[in-house]
């Protein structure tokens, strides 16, 4: 099953174990449990500290779970052949229950230890999903720290039944003690502050008297990593507000247009950007998001930036790089049914609908995209686009051309999703004759592109229409001292090449503000 690049690899990670491990396998007479049972003793082959024992007990089968040899209870638990983007969430459990500590910080260990009662989750995925690895990943690594807590990873195209009793269509989705807990991505730090009710108002009183940043940054995209970077090394005491590094990117599932990276993923360049800002003197201030912005009373004089913690940061400089996030149609039972047939991710949620029929919403290039890999998954789509003519580029369009089971409908707006109260069961759109027509369908792909995320703002500083922050070419606002850049801005071409160096001329920039004004002796703001 492994490729041998892949296997040699393994084999060095599988060397520093510092603890034997079993791989506890609950098979059956299936494909499935053949596959794993290949899958496993490959894996064992590679190291005299990984056994195969197939004498599990799980309900689930095929499954397996990662113990410490000798361990009676406790491990990391797959119900799926974890392959696609969870091999690596395979490894990782690998090396962590044998004995490498989860990259978490000193204060998120004790935090995670602390945590009273019993959490057994269940997260189920697709091996095709680029959001589902950080949910996976993070509760693994949290039930490594923590015995009280469990997770089991269930592939839902190998437990159809589950899927269906739970009606689930969209992932990742975790379940808590047998009810939802959360679905889409998480990390982390977002999974325990559900875990722990306090932990807002611990991270509020740690921030409380942080000493005020020359240049604070809020957003961690691909604009506010560069930002960091380049305000960092000008020497400056420079912050990072960080909800998740990667922004947008990391729903983005191929990148073949970043120059000199013929060809990466979101996540991946999302790592890469994290690692290169954590190695440079900048206080990162992980899982916050910013609620307010009080602007400095006089130039120069300190910019106040609440956080949803309740925490407010005070700095010379700010620059915003909150990014965007995907419009929304606006209609009548797109809510209702949402994770119930109305998707926004075709890489995680495309298995879902094998077999099904399905709309897109969008002829730019992600809405041609989506229907293009729609298309070698379910048994029909139908791409709806409002203007005249599709937007994508022509090598998309070309492709989309040839697929003889799409269907592609101009001057069609969609009006309304409908359903059965449990699933989608169409959609109406309003055609260039003025009339309404109805299509019967399963889900609904939504790709209409991207609102700024800048409603935090509210009227500190100036924005058009469509809710981006107006900049000029140095990136400044209307406001002296705050700096925007990226997708929330009104910088055209929303590419992460463009982001990247539109956060690096916005610290310039704040850096030249710094140097050129004066900072006048004044309280914080607010008050």
């Amino acid at each position: 099953m492994l490729q041998d690049a892949i296997k040699t690899q393994l084999k060095g990670y599988l060397a520093s174990l510092a603890h034997p491990i079993v791989l506890e396998a609950s098979l059956d007479d299936t494909p499935p449990s053949r596959e794993m049972h290949e899958l496993l003793h490959e894996v064992a082959a590679l190291s005299d500290r990984v056994q195969v024992s197939e004498q599990g007990e799980a309900t689930r089968r095929p499954s397996f779970v990662i113990k410490q040899a000798g361990a009676k209870t406790g491990g990391v638990s797959f119900a799926a052949i974890p392959m696609g983007h969870e091999f690596t969430s395979f490894v990782l459990a690998m090396l962590q229950v044998g004995g490498h500590a989860p990259k978490f910080s000193d204060d998120m260990v004790a935090q995670i230890r602390a945590l009273p009662g019993e959490y057994s989750f269940e997260t189920y995925v697709a091996l095709s999903c680029q959001n589902c690895p950080d949910v996976v990943q993070a509760l693994n690594a949290m039930s490594v720290i923590n015995p009280n807590i469990r997770n089991v990873t269930i592939d839902g195209a190998l437990f159809p039944d589950e899927v269906t009793a739970r009606n689930i269509m969209s992932v990742p989705q975790v379940y808590l003690n047998g009810k939802l807990f959360e679905t889409g991505r998480a990390d982390a730090g977002q999974l325990l502050a559900k875990l722990d009710a306090d932990a807002p108002k611990r991270a509020a009183a740690k921030l409380k008297d942080i000493a005020p940043f020359d240049v604070l940054i809020i957003g961690s995209g691909p604009a506010g990593a560069s930002a960091a970077i380049y305000a960092a090394r000008k020497g400056v005491r420079t912050g990072l507000v960080a909800e998740r590094f990667g922004g947008q990117m990391m729903d983005t599932e191929g990148i073949e247009n970043f120059i000199s990276v013929p060809e990466t993923t979101g996540p991946r360049l999302s790592a890469a950007l994290e690692a290169h800002v954590r190695a440079y003197d900048v206080d990162v201030i992980p899982g916050e998001v910013a609620t307010e912005l009080f602007p400095a009373a006089h130039p120069g004089g300190l910019h106040g930036v609440a956080l949803e913690s309740g925490a407010i940061l005070h700095a010379r400089t700010v620059i915003v790089a909150t990014g965007a996030h995907w419009r929304h149609l606006g209609v009548p039972g797109e809510e209702e049914y949402r994770n119930k047939g109305v998707a926004y991710c075709p890489h995680c949620d495309g298995p879902f609908y094998k077999g099904k029929r399905v709309a897109v919403a969008g002829g730019g290039n992600s809405g041609v995209e989506a229907a293009i890999d729609l298309a070698g998954i379910v048994a029909h789509v139908t791409l709806l686009q409002r203007g005249s003519r599709l937007k994508a580029d022509k090598v998309l369009c070309d492709k989309l051309a040839t697929l003889p089971n799409v269907t592609v409908l101009t001057e069609a707006l969609t009006t309304r999703i409908e359903g059965n109260g449990r699933n989608v069961t169409g959609l109406t759109y309003r055609g260039g004759d003025g009339a309404d027509h109805h299509v019967d369908l399963e889900g609904v792909f939504v790709q209409i592109g991207l609102l700024p995320n800048t409603d935090w703002l509210k009227d500190t500083v100036e924005r058009n229409a469509f809710g981006e922050i107006v900049v000029n070419d140095h990136g400044a606002t209307s406001v002296p001292g705050v700096f925007a850049a990226g997708d929330a801005t009104t910088t055209p071409y929303k590419q992460i090449v463009i982001a990247i160096g539109e956060g690096a001329k916005a610290a310039l920039s704040a850096f030249d503000y710094l140097i050129r004004v004066p900072a006048p002796v004044e309280k914080k703001v607010p008050a």
